[in-house]
């Protein structure tokens, strides 16, 4: 009997002793996912679109020599804005150095730091002046996420991961009308606001010995109506000129230096009207 009660009691502090055993310590959460931020390879920005200076410009532009690159646009808020960067200037000198071409002055750009300052030295209206711009960062270059997210995104954003492709002219497209005599291109709203008008066609040159020479047309008018028809790009004067009555003599509608005016234009043949395109480098940057 007293060997039974001995093992009951035996049973009875092993199980006690199992019982009081403390529970195994549970696992660790795991860390919370950290911010990420991915930033692209870094690229000098100033916010501006050039084009190339050619004889025709020279002349219109009252430069005195063939060099330099003008301004056909600003992006709003770049640093080329805030230094008071205007479309129509003229940019003769970046940093000291003379600016020869668009290419050339895209590379001067791009081989500037960021935050770096950048003295312009420019014409405005046949009068030179500097300004200075501070280089910034190319928009879109960032990414951004945050928390529990932030992993997930990051996995998918390398499975789809952006090329990021290097700056590249952008064509512009100017038209030449055998029959006028002029070569032209479309306006945008900065480069019509620029010339006083809301829409027409700007004259990038007059061929010698045309039409529009003899009617006194010249590189840097906008061209607003042809006859009673309005020009809003440089197409609508060749669709004016096919349609125009059989009169040879057609009132055409510029504006020269924010004035409007009326030249009498003396076509000898508009059978042979074409358009024949040639394609324009701007360079954004």
């Amino acid at each position: 009997m007293n060997r039974i009660a001995s093992l009951f009691t035996a049973l009875l502090l092993l199980g006690s002793s199992a019982l009081a055993q403390p529970e195994p310590p549970k696992p660790p959460k795991p860390p919370k996912p950290p911010s990420v931020y991915i930033h692209g390879p870094a690229s000098s920005f100033l916010g501006v679109g050039v084009a190339e200076i050619d004889a025709e410009r020279v002349k219109a532009l009252n430069l005195k020599e063939e060099r330099g690159v003008e301004v056909k646009s600003v992006d709003d808020d770049s640093p080329a804005a805030k230094a008071g960067v205007k479309v129509g200037d003229v940019i003769l000198e970046y940093n000291g150095q003379r600016v020869e071409g668009d290419e050339q002055f895209v590379r001067l750009v791009q081989e500037t730091p960021v935050g770096r300052q950048a003295k312009l030295l420019i014409v405005r209206a046949g009068a030179p002046q500097t300004l200075t711009a501070t280089i910034g960062v190319r928009p879109g270059n960032g990414f951004f996420w945050n928390g529990d997210d932030g992993i997930k995104h990051l996995q998918s954003h390398m499975r789809q991961m952006e090329i990021h492709m290097p700056d590249t002219p952008r064509p512009l497209i100017s038209w030449q009308s055998r029959t006028l005599g002029v070569e032209s291109e479309s306006l945008n709203s900065q480069l019509a606001e620029y010339f006083g008008v809301k829409e027409g066609a700007l004259v990038r040159s007059v061929i010698k010995g045309t039409a529009a020479e003899k009617a006194g047309i010249k590189a840097g008018d906008v061209i607003t109506k042809v006859g009673d028809q309005k020009v809003a790009a440089p197409k609508d004067i060749t669709n004016a000129l096919r349609s125009a009555s059989s009169a040879k003599a057609i009132p055409i509608t510029v504006t020269r230096e924010r004035k409007e005016m009326t030249v009498s234009v003396t076509i000898e043949d508009k059978s042979s009207e074409e358009i024949h395109n040639r394609i324009l480098v701007q360079m954004d940057l």
